[in-house]
Formats: structure tokens, sequence, C-alpha cells
């Protein structure tokens, strides 16, 4: 267990992301509530890892708060709306999110040792190679199969749907498929994860 002081720090640089993503213009309703969307997410980020990986280093508890750290502050609609236009966007979210994290952890008063650690998670680094960078997308995946995967679902034909989670499975360890599949998923997407993997 963390020491006092780390604990007390910790919750001052939650409190910060939180801060940030506060301000996100976007709300959605959640237990009577109507909570900032990218507040939500990084709760929910935090809730999954504990659950998922109730030892995981500093870092990786930072890099899960900050995983979406402001993202409506660059919109998918700022960039050609192709396959070439997704993928520079992701990759300049990784480098957002990285340099945001960084410029507002230091202010709790981090090492560049622990910065630097946070921004290789955010950028997904050796992903498949280094532990804690597959955790973090292993949870990234069950917060999305969870909580946003029905909507998606409502809003695109079946075989996309599949076609995509059978990806999201890719990027995850085995360890990470059986969480997302004792998780409380729901049952219209349980039924298609279970389609996804029945792919080669």
């Amino acid at each position: 267990m963390p020491a006092p002081d780390q604990q007390k720090q910790l919750a001052a640089a939650f409190a910060t992301l939180d801060a940030a993503n506060a301000a996100d213009p976007r709300h959605v309703a959640t237990g009577g509530d109507e909570v900032p969307y990218e507040l939500l997410y990084a709760r929910r980020m935090t809730e999954e890892l504990d659950r998922f990986s109730p030892d995981a280093p500093l870092p990786l508890r930072l890099a899960a708060r900050a995983q979406h750290l402001e993202r409506w502050r660059s919109p998918r609609e700022d960039y050609p709306m192709d396959r070439t236009g997704y993928l520079r966007w992701r990759e300049d979210l990784k480098k957002f999110h990285a340099e945001r994290a960084r410029e507002l952890l230091s202010a709790v008063g981090y090492t560049d040792e622990v910065l630097d650690r946070v921004a290789f998670l955010l950028q997904k680094k050796r992903l498949k190679r280094d532990e804690d960078t597959q955790t973090l997308e292993d949870v990234i995946c069950i917060v999305f199969l969870k909580y946003y995967a029905a909507e998606f679902a409502a809003e695109h034909p079946r075989e996309k749907v599949v076609d995509i989670l059978h990806k999201t499975l890719r990027k995850m360890s085995e360890r990470g498929k059986e969480a997302a599949l004792a998780s409380d998923l729901p049952p219209a997407v349980r039924a298609m994860v279970g389609e996804a993997m029945e792919i080669s």
C-alpha cells in the first residue's frame, strides 16, 4: 500500500486531472445526474483498473486516469474522414494526452521518471511487450465493451461492429479477454463478442 504522502499526492493528481476533464462541454446522464463525458470515462478507467490490477504501479494508475484527458479539444472532425485521417487523429491524440498529462502532473510534483513513464503508457508503446502498456490496453477495451460498445453497435451495421470487436479482442491479453467476458456486458455486446471470437 502506498505511503500516506504518496496517497495524498495521488489524490491530488486525480483531482487535477478530473478538474481538467470536468470542463468537457459534453455531458452524459448517469445515476440520475449529468456528468461531463470524459470525467465519467476517467473514473470508469480507474474503477476497472482497480478491479483488474489492484496492485498497479503509480504511473499506470495515472495513465489510466489520463487516458482521454481533454479529448474533446481534438475532435475527429478536424481530420479527413477517411482511414488515413483516422489514424493520424489517433496518433496525434496519444501525443496530446501524453503532453497534457505531463503538464498537469508535473504541477502536482511528480518526478521526470514518473512523468516519462506515464507518457510512455499513454502513447501505447511496446504493446504486447510491456506489461503495463498491455494492462492499460486491456482496461481500455474492458471499459469500451462494458459502457460504450452497445451505443456504438446501435449506430453501425452488425458486420462492422463484429469486425471492430474482433480487432479490439486482438489487442487484448488472454487475461484481459477473460476479465471482459466475466464482466457485466450488455447482452447484445456479449453476443457480438462471441461472434468476434470465432473469427480466425
